[in-house]
């Protein structure tokens, strides 16, 4: 597959795609006069449908940041984009098709030099591609050890700005997005991220607190960050087998064996957020994988790519805590006190926006509800009091009580910590309804936020 690196040609691939839009608008708004109402609805939602789609095919063909851009405004754009345009925007996924050998060679070359690199053999096949980059299986010949060598895309640092205002002035073009929305601070999350994510370094120092933390966890394996063969833009770390969780080996565990690893990853997410502070914000499949050992307590979870990890500052965890605890206690102005206090609501808000809020932070907790509790999810429990993640479809429940209860119409663009630690949670349901896990992780939250108001700053060091 061949790579448009060159921030003109890139520029020149996404305006051309722009003036089309607008021709196409044109169109569409001059039909729009002569339709009736009903009809002009669902002409409107076909247009952003094919508008969104033509968008994501674009944006995945120029991969870089770009494409990984497109991506995060699926995540934003649920509160300003129209739903169809976020259904197409949210398919754009990592596992693209890599680029050729000779387009992502120089890099390593340069980076690394030719004498480390005649160290190594290295499958000129990738074993895996994304946006930003891709991953290539190594040996080092001296004791041949298994390697990964993930190599950035050539051009894709320098390219991030140009590649930002382009796709600003193309959502404008395309009318995808409301008139008057100031997208400008939405695009400097994106602008921040995508750094983040091209910050290889960074990413290595990550990967070793992660490692440091679990390393006396012996259901979880965190890569080894190899140095001498990482640099800026290359990262090399230690192979390590695994499988992805819709793998038949793990798909075909004993319920048992299913719940543990359930239990873990849940118990992951609450060491992450509520005491470590420091969240792998990116739930993509590609970044947890699965070991199956002969014995239950072989099993474990590999966990991969630390590119998007994000630090979460004490005073936002001890709010957050806040929504969580009175949503359990059904104490709605502990809720909306810590709702409040990050920026998710606003006491100007009528109280029956700060009621739905309320109750839809009720309805996303079912899950941890003491098992007794009528209104923890009765019929989702097995005869133990677990929890069916497999069976529920509390997801969509949430997402119906925002709509009745027109929540959209108050709800504004929420605080950017909010958009990333969601995203990481959405993943979690998604894994344990996925391992089909029965699991009461009621205990395992509560210890979390007992220690979130009394842990210190997360200490975080790169």
């Amino acid at each position: 597959m061949a790579l448009k690196t060159k921030p003109l040609e890139r520029s020149i691939a996404l305006t051309r795609l722009g003036v089309g839009a607008g021709a196409k608008i044109m169109a569409h708004s001059l039909a729009n006069i002569f339709r009736g109402e009903i009809s002009r609805d669902s002409a409107n939602r076909e247009f952003y449908e094919r508008q969104a789609q033509i968008l994501a095919d674009e944006l995945g063909k120029l991969k870089g940041s770009v494409m990984k851009a497109g991506q995060m405004l699926s995540l934003y754009g649920q509160y300003f984009l129209p739903e169809e345009a976020v259904v197409v925007l949210s398919q754009l996924q990592d596992d693209t098709p890599p680029v050729a050998w000779n387009v992502v060679a120089p890099v390593l070359e340069r980076s690394l030099g030719r004498s480390r690199l005649r160290e190594l053999d290295i499958d000129t096949e990738a074993m895996a591609a994304a946006s930003l980059g891709q991953v290539h299986r190594a040996r080092r010949k001296k004791d041949g050890r298994e390697l990964c060598v993930k190599i950035q895309y050539p051009g894709v640092a320098d390219a991030i700005e140009s590649d930002i205002r382009t796709l600003s002035r193309l959502l404008i073009m395309t009318r995808l997005t409301p008139k008057g929305l100031d997208l400008q601070p939405v695009f400097n999350e994106v602008r921040e991220m995508l750094y983040r994510e091209v910050d290889y370094e960074a990413e290595a120092g990550f990967t070793r607190q992660f490692a440091a933390r679990l390393a006396g966890d012996t259901r979880f394996v965190v890569p080894e960050v190899i140095s001498e063969y990482s640099s800026p833009q290359i990262l090399t770390t230690s192979y390590e087998s695994n499988c992805s969780v819709r793998d038949a080996r793990v798909q075909k565990l004993g319920q048992a064996r299913r719940d543990r690893l359930g239990g873990a990853f849940l118990e992951l997410f609450f060491n992450e957020f509520f005491r470590w502070g420091m969240v792998q914000s990116d739930p993509h499949f590609g970044n947890y994988r699965f070991r199956v050992g002969e014995r239950a307590e072989d099993d474990r979870i590999v966990l991969l790519d630390f590119g998007a990890t994000r630090i979460f500052g004490r005073g936002f965890i001890e709010n957050y805590s806040d929504i969580v605890e009175g949503s359990l206690r059904r104490d709605r102005e502990q809720v909306l006190r810590g709702a409040i206090a990050i920026g998710l609501m606003s006491e100007k808000m009528p109280r029956s926006a700060l009621d739905a809020f309320a109750a839809m932070c009720e309805a996303i907790v079912e899950p941890f509800e003491a098992a007794d509790d009528q209104a923890a999810g009765g019929t989702l429990r097995n005869k133990n009091g677990a929890y069916c993640w497999g069976d529920s479809d509390l997801p969509m429940r949430s997402g119906r009580i925002a709509a009745t209860n027109a929540l959209s119409v108050h709800f504004r663009v929420p605080p950017r910590e909010i958009v990333f630690l969601h995203r990481r949670l959405a993943g979690v349901f998604i894994m344990l309804a996925t391992l089909r896990s029965e699991v009461d992780g009621r205990a395992a939250l509560l210890a979390a936020l007992h220690d979130a108001h009394q842990e210190p700053a997360s200490g975080v060091t790169l």
